[in-house]
């Protein structure tokens, strides 16, 4: 069994079964008989099973905000806002795609194309927005014909467990299954297993390269939606106050645990003192607290392991001449896994805390030239995940979106769109999520000629 710790009172608060190769083996099985008859289905029937679950979801709001709260310390404030409402908002999506006629043939010339189901899909999901991630994987895949076996992360099994009884009461026996366990095995037993034929992937850059390689073996299909190191560049015409306020939001959004978020903060070289002083001023209202409290704005890291490991950053980057204009390596906090939310100045772009991804509340203020010099150093990491940009002027703002090596990018804090196509370029992955662009992942296309 691997126990359950609430990052927040560092006590068990529950145990799940740890998966192994025979439990891989067997779920795979089913999915594989569910198939034949899963995937003649008609596009009504499925339509049916994502209302279900959009249903489902939004009866179990609180439970599963919750849930997420106590399994991986995310303030319950934006649990219920953010960690519910998005998966619905996506299977949403999803259920609207499927209404426009997108199964429907396409006549190219004297060919009919037809868009078909993959087969069957190894969801393999992290911790950090657990619910959002599983349905952004498993309802499109559902939603396309295909039989779903999900791995989710070991530090969030009560979310899934959630979404297996509500998914599981929609569609027929054998079509989903839910498998726990560690990446190391019952993932790599996934990528591996020749009765899979796609596996989508989200996590650290690290692992998704050795899914990667796994599942090449075979040659199934692999979508990824890996790590981040996003900036946020504000131009020199831009309100620097409200910029960075709204940057540091973005980067301690989720106790800093978010793929893409803003963690390098790029300013004009003259104004680089005022914007670290407004980044110290603007993270002191970050006080890590209960996160169960509605009022708390910022919770503990996932685990202790993920604690150590982003204080070991923010020690890398005293080392490496950072300026600390606020937080530090001291724990806050006498019990949990919290981490003091931290800014860093004068951060230069070879320092390893703006090269690496940190998964915590940490982002590094860096001051540039121009704008060109902004754009090269915005796209200096091995990441394209997203970015934001700000300016007064939105035509300008939209020609340095453009350059950015990112698959996306707010200007002037744009609201988030769950229809939008969400994925990287570069190392932050390859393939696309949501709206009938995360559709298209989990189809197949088949051209017959007449």
């Amino acid at each position: 069994m691997i126990e359950v710790v609430n990052p927040a009172t560092e006590e068990v608060v529950g145990t799940v079964a740890e998966g192994t190769p025979a439990d891989v083996d067997a779920a795979v099985s089913a999915a594989v008989a569910a198939f034949p008859a899963w995937s003649r289905t008609s596009v009504d029937e499925r339509a049916e099973v994502v209302r279900a679950v959009i249903d489902g979801l939004r009866a179990r709001s609180e439970e599963l905000a919750a849930t997420m709260t106590r399994e991986m310390g995310t303030p319950l404030t934006f649990s219920q806002k953010v960690q519910v409402t998005n998966p619905i908002a996506i299977a949403e999506g999803v259920a609207e795609v499927l209404g426009a006629g997108y199964f429907e043939p396409e006549e190219i010339g004297n060919s009919l194309v037809f868009r078909e189901p993959v087969g069957v899909v190894a969801a393999i999901t992290p911790w950090n927005f657990p619910l959002q991630q599983m349905v952004a994987k498993v309802v499109p895949a559902l939603a396309a014909g295909n039989t779903v076996v999900l791995k989710p992360s070991e530090l969030a099994p009560g979310t899934a467990d959630l979404l297996a009884e509500i998914v599981a009461g929609a569609t027929p026996e054998g079509v989903f299954q839910l498998v726990h366990g560690t990446g190391p095995v019952v993932g790599e037993a996934l990528a591996a297993h020749p009765g899979v034929d796609m596996v989508s992937f989200t996590g650290s850059t690290k692992a998704g390269r050795r899914v990667s390689a796994v599942a090449a073996e075979t040659v199934k299909r692999v979508a990824l939606e890996l790590g981040g190191k996003s900036a946020c560049i504000v131009l020199d015409d831009a309100d620097l106050g409200r910029a960075v306020k709204i940057a540091v939001a973005n980067s301690f959004m989720n106790n800093g645990q978010a793929c893409s978020a803003w963690t390098r903060l790029l300013v004009p070289a003259d104004r680089h003192d005022e914007a670290v002083e407004l980044a110290a001023q603007a993270a002191g209202k970050y006080v890590p607290a209960d996160p169960g409290d509605p009022r708390t704005r910022i919770g503990p890291a996932v685990s202790k392991a993920q604690r150590d490991r982003v204080v070991g950053y923010i020690r890398k980057g005293v080392e490496e001449g950072a300026r600390l204009a606020a937080g530090g390596p001291e724990a806050p906090l006498p019990q949990g896994f919290y981490v003091t939310p931290t800014v860093f100045g004068d951060v230069t772009p070879e320092m390893t805390i703006a090269q690496e991804e940190i998964f915590g509340p940490v982002l590094s203020v860096m001051p540039y030239t121009d704008e060109d010099d902004a754009v090269r150093i915005a796209n200096s990491t091995i990441y394209g995940l997203a970015g934001g940009v700000f300016s007064a002027d939105t035509d300008r703002a939209l020609r340095v979106a453009r350059r950015l090596r990112t698959g996306q990018v707010d200007i002037n804090a744009a609201a988030f769109n769950t229809s939008a196509p969400f994925g990287g370029y570069r190392q932050s992955g390859n393939g696309r999520e949501f709206g009938r662009f995360g559709l298209d992942e989990f189809c197949e296309l088949k051209s017959v000629q007449r």
